[in-house]
């Protein structure tokens, strides 16, 4: 060790009387500080607008676009520049012969260069601490954990350079290639994780090796042992073969001799890659406060329920538009998606079967028209290069299993466990695509306990739930492209009908919308349900008060007469903002932007307090309710009340008209009508034994219908589907949805004002590279003096 470190601090020593060294070291200090800077500088002018952060620790130091994450593309381009000339300027200047004439091994001359670049890389790192201890005076309550370890991502980034870097310079005598060596080498390394990825065993070595990404997981505040393994296994990979390199130099030994050393590094670095790639010998840190690269609690729950094997089976559609999902270069990507589960159950299985069958699918109707389905699938094959052998007819996939009725043929994943438990996790037409964790833990969730089922009445003309239309309810219940369907979130439907007693097993009715009254038979079986606290949805609309009066009567609820007008013409919105805090961001601007009878509404406070889902819509989205009728509601029957959305206080039951196009519409008290904040929707509860029995009530129908769900209303926000998480996550006592809330993070205010942020900006452009700049030329002098 004694001789390795004077190995280092020899080239140390030469290291910093060269220019290059302080260059590199000026110029990274002045990058990084520029970014440091600006970064603050965006904070504080957001503040000084009123804009609050959140995971200011993540946004500054890691993340997608922390200071961390540029800072890797820095070390890219400097360390070829640093590594050179490690063993180049050796060779070239035939210093190399004095080394190899004295008692030092191979292994301690490159140890002891590679050690003066850590201790180099450290002073790069420490230029980082500079800016961390910054921000751990100014962050509130700083996630100093996440910093470190985006730090210690960094560091071993720049460890990993350094060894290729050395092994490159020990190649050649003239620096130049030995630099242009090491970047061609990175950006082998770069793009090898895409290589061969149709070959089982292959890609999961390539895949492994690709240093892309690799530091990501430090970014974002992870530790995993295989990244960690890694930056080990590439560095010892490369000094050793730097070893033997300068071996066979100084022992003349033969090419086939070194052959064998080469390949029996790289046999063992192959296997460390395989095992430690493998999810049952992962181990994970995760360094950040709201723990949010881990599953929550209750999905974890779910999981270790979960007892025995799973089996992820993707059914791929190569006439899909989301075929490549399961195409075999998409292979280790997909394992990823699933790296928090296979964290906590390493022994889930994923497989891929490729099909054709029957799907509608644009883009190939315009790149092949007039084809059928089979002679797409061939174009398909052709181009992606699939293999043809491996992908089923609709013969075979139907013999295997029928995708037809369910999921129409749509790429799909099928959950089963080994006993025998299945399930399907879809895709989903949204910018994500991929199911989250919610939509993941409640497919697991319905393979280990039963999960509410809701059913929804029909036979009075409610809407339908059986096929999709601007007026039905088929895109709420159960269409598979959407994640806030209730399928997706965990529960079961069917259609139910009042002739009889509803079943046991319904924990909520929904009653939609009724055009006739129920007989006298149907009420009988409807108070059975209400008495035995069954849990419900009402849902009205404006001209059916008579047909849904009785549904509603035993609640205390009715439908106001007429349907409410939202004026073109509002208040002041200073006035509008004292009466209603929760409508104040729309005040003045709604009304004006959108048809009169089109009532837009936020979650009240009350609202958020009941199903913390709604406040999901604060303070940017909103709830449209086009043509809704107000409610009305006394306590008398025993419920406790609370009001979940109102409408804006200018707002009155208009009576007199129907045209609201042609016709002029004005408030006119004199016939009934009213004007007020009339309740939009309701929540009822009231204890029954042990359990508490729950009501929903909405005034609007359309606002959770397909074409109210798919309409866009630019230049609002509308996010209706809310309305459906939200409510169910109450009706089923917290159950599904799932709940993967985490905790709040606590560093979401910078302590710096304008002044500061100048003051700050001054000091790393101009201060701390300036005295790095002075204390080179120091050196300088006082070596050329000496």
């Amino acid at each position: 060790m004694r001789t390795i470190f004077k190995i280092a601090k020899t080239e140390l020593r030469d290291l910093f009387y060269s220019p290059i060294a302080w260059l590199i070291l000026i110029i990274f200090t002045f990058q990084t500080g520029m970014l440091f800077s600006g970064m603050i500088s965006d904070i504080v002018r957001s503040q000084s607008m009123g804009g609050r952060g959140a995971n200011l620790t993540l946004s500054i130091f890691g993340g997608q676009r922390g200071l961390f994450v540029a800072v890797q593309s820095y070390l890219y381009l400097y360390i070829p520049l640093l590594t050179m000339g490690l063993m180049s300027r050796e060779l070239g200047s035939g210093s190399i012969k004095l080394l190899y004439s004295s008692p030092i091994t191979n292994a301690q001359i490159i140890l002891g260069k590679y050690c003066a670049m850590l201790i180099y890389g450290l002073i790069l790192v420490g230029v980082l601490l500079v800016y961390g201890i910054y921000g751990i005076c100014t962050i509130e309550n700083m996630d100093i954990p996440v910093f470190l370890t985006g730090l210690l991502g960094v560091y071993l980034l720049l460890c990993a350079y350094v060894s290729i870097g050395l092994f490159m310079s020990s190649l050649t005598s003239y620096q130049i290639v030995a630099a242009v060596g090491t970047l061609a080498v990175l950006a082998v390394l770069t793009y090898v994780k895409g290589m061969w990825q149709s070959v089982p065993f292959v890609r999961e070595v390539t895949y492994w090796f690709g240093m892309t990404g690799r530091s990501d997981n430090f970014m974002f505040g992870m530790i995993c042992s295989e990244d960690v393994l890694y930056f080990v296994v590439v560095v010892m990979l490369f000094l050793l073969m730097t070893i033997i390199r300068m071996q066979a130099r100084r022992q003349k030994v033969s090419w086939l001799t070194s052959l064998g050393k080469y390949a029996g590094v790289w046999g063992i670095a192959v296997v460390l890659a395989f095992v430690s790639s493998r999810p049952v010998f992962k181990c994970y840190y995760d360094a950040t406060y709201t723990k949010s690269n881990t599953l929550t609690p209750n999905s974890q729950d779910i999981i270790n329920k979960l007892k025995g094997g799973l089996t992820i089976t993707t059914y791929v559609n190569i006439l899909d538009k989301y075929n490549w999902v399961g195409y075999p270069r998409e292979y280790n990507n997909d394992i990823r998606r699933f790296e928090q589960y296979t964290r906590f159950k390493p022994e889930i299985k994923m497989k891929y079967v490729l099909y054709y069958d029957t799907i509608k699918n644009d883009y190939l109707e315009r790149a092949f028209p007039g084809m059928s389905y089979e002679e797409k699938a061939k174009k398909v094959i052709e181009m992606e290069k699939l293999n043809p052998e491996k992908i089923l007819t609709p013969e075979q996939i139907r013999a295997k299993i029928d995708l037809r009725t369910t999921e129409g043929n749509r790429t799909v994943r099928l959950l089963e466990r080994e006993s025998g438990e299945k399930t399907f996790l879809r895709l989903y037409d949204d910018r994500e695509i991929f199911p989250s964790e919610s939509e993941i833990s409640a497919a697991l969730k319905r393979m280990v306990m039963t999960l509410p089922t809701i059913g929804f009445l029909s036979g009075h003309g409610e809407r339908e739930t059986d096929r999709p239309g601007d007026r039905n309810y088929c895109m709420f219940t159960h269409l598979p492209m959407l994640r806030q369907a209730l399928v997706n979130q965990g529960f079961n439907y069917k259609d139910v009908t009042l002739d009889r007693e509803i079943p046991k097993d319904i924990n909520i009715l929904v009653i939609a919308e009724m055009r006739e009254a129920m007989t006298e038979v149907e009420k009988v079986n409807f108070d059975k349900y209400v008495a035995r606290g069954g849990n419900l949805v009402i849902i009205g609309e404006p001209g059916r008060q008579g047909a849904m009066g009785a549904v509603m009567e035993p609640f205390g609820v009715k439908l106001v007469d007429g349907f409410l007008i939202q004026p073109e013409k509002p208040k002041d919105p200073e006035e509008e903002k004292k009466d209603n805090k929760d409508l104040a961001p729309f005040a003045g601007f709604v009304a004006q932007k959108q048809p009169i009878d089109l009532i837009v509404t936020q979650p009240t406070n009350e609202a958020v307090e009941l199903s913390y889902v709604f406040g999901y819509m604060r303070p940017y989205y909103v709830a449209a309710m086009p043509t809704a009728a107000g409610l009305e509601y006394t306590t008398d029957k025993g419920f406790d009340v609370v009001p979940l959305f109102m409408s804006d206080s200018t707002c009155w039951n208009e009576l007199e008209n129907t045209d609201i196009v042609d016709q002029e519409v004005v408030y006119n008290p004199a016939v009934g009508e009213v004007q007020k904040s009339y309740p939009l929707a309701l929540a009822l509860s009231r204890k029954m034994g042990e359990r508490e029995q729950k009501v929903i009530v909405l005034g609007d129908a359309d606002c959770l219908s397909d074409g109210e769900l798919t309409r866009g209303r630019s230049p609002l926000w509308t996010a209706n589907s809310v309305i459906i998480q939200a409510s169910f996550f109450w009706l089923s006592d917290g159950e599904v949805p799932i709940d993967v809330r985490r905790p709040y993070p606590i560093d979401r205010k910078l302590f710096v004002g304008e002044t500061g942020a100048e003051v700050l900006n001054y000091a790393l452009l101009g201060g701390f590279p300036g005295l790095l700049l002075f204390l080179s030329l120091f050196i300088w002098l006082r070596r050329r003096g000496r």
